[in-house]
């Protein structure tokens, strides 16, 4: 456990240094003078990353994975307006007209995405795209929509959050150790297990959480206020203002790690939810969890044959729309810890201030 602890600290002090170095940068006014010459340079496509927005990224009794809180609403706010005045935000309907014209995208093009479907998104992301007239594309686990039960790994983490200090045994992942409370302590473990859980094959996920769930008497079916899935008629709303709505697969499941038969229906069955709910034929997904084994050549084929044209990963970059094909799109994860330079630097110069994930989130 000491050993996470200092992991998640080092990339804490990564961040700040990034922040620091971004604020000078800012304040010299080296940022216009970034971006012009790198657009000259590199003509690419942004894709911003987002999980969660709420009032605030320290909510009070908060017992589940905070990193998955990508922003508070005032910063979520902000960052919109700020590529409403420096960049140019796309639609991927836009993205695609452009691919099937072989047309450039314009300049400094930034698309925005959110993954997994929480109902934040509609309750305190969407009224503020909507009030600056921004789209952003969701891309949502179509069985979690249906249930509205939470997602596998949010339980995990919550059960981790909430169980009390003692001996924690998950012979699954190799752990065993004495819990403390509530603190960072706690928090590194749950980013911890989380990182090794997914680590798993499918089947052993699972039988991880079920059996916790069952030990501790901590029932999915519980459910907690403080992580629902959106509805059907939610993202109906959000569809007839604007918003774009993609796959994100059925049951949140990584798809590599999946049975054939069942990856493929994942892919087929999500699609095929959207277009009887929102009358919509997806035309592009995101691999949930979204790291190196999270997909493969097989669920990109499998995606390819179910009808889909686009999807994004969750490894850190810029694409462009040179690549062979667009089934490895990468993308710019927006964390919590960001201020305003930091973000927009990342937006100008993603090869500098822009980094990896700290786990596999999506």
């Amino acid at each position: 456990m000491a050993g996470v602890v200092e992991s998640k600290q080092g990339q804490e002090a990564i961040g700040g240094h990034r922040e620091r170095v971004a604020g000078l940068s800012q304040r010299l006014g080296l940022m216009p003078l970034a971006r012009a010459l790198r657009q000259v340079l590199k003509q690419d496509v942004r894709i911003l990353a987002y999980h969660r927005v709420l009032d605030s990224v320290e909510p009070e009794g908060f017992a589940f994975d905070a990193e998955l809180i990508s922003a508070s609403a005032d910063m979520f706010r902000q960052q919109m307006a700020l590529l409403r005045r420096r960049f140019h935000p796309l639609r991927f309907s836009e993205l695609l007209d452009c691919i099937d014209a072989g047309r450039a995208v314009p300049p400094r093009s930034v698309l925005v995405t959110f993954d997994d479907g929480y109902d934040d998104n509609y309750r305190v992301a969407w009224p503020i795209l909507r009030d600056l007239d921004m789209s952003a594309m969701f891309f949502v686990s179509t069985g979690h929509i249906d249930t509205g039960l939470p997602y596998a790994y949010d339980w995990l983490a919550h059960m981790l959050c909430s169980m009390p200090a003692g001996e924690l045994s998950l012979p699954e992942i190799g752990l065993q150790t004495q819990l403390a409370g509530p603190g960072p302590s706690r928090r590194a473990l749950v980013a911890a297990v989380l990182d090794r859980a997914k680590a798993l094959d499918a089947a052993t996920q699972e039988a991880l959480i079920t059996r916790l769930e069952e030990q501790l008497a901590m029932p999915r079916e519980g459910g907690d206020d403080n992580c629902r899935p959106m509805t059907w008629e939610q993202l109906r709303q959000m569809r007839e203002s604007g918003m774009e709505v993609g796959s994100h697969g059925v049951s949140h499941r990584m798809l590599a790690k999946l049975p054939r038969a069942q990856m493929r229906a994942e892919l087929v069955d999500s699609r095929q939810a959207l277009a009887r709910e929102l009358g919509i034929q997806a035309q592009v997904l995101s691999f949930p969890v979204g790291g190196r084994d999270a997909f493969n050549d097989e669920v990109i084929e499998a995606a390819r044959d179910a009808g889909y044209r686009m999807a994004c990963s969750y490894l850190a970059g810029t694409s462009t729309l040179a690549q062979a094909h667009h089934f490895r799109m990468a993308r710019l994860p927006v964390e919590r810890q960001m201020g305003m330079a930091w973000f927009e630097a990342m937006l100008s110069v993603p090869e500098v201030f822009s980094y990896t994930s700290r786990s596999r989130k999506a």
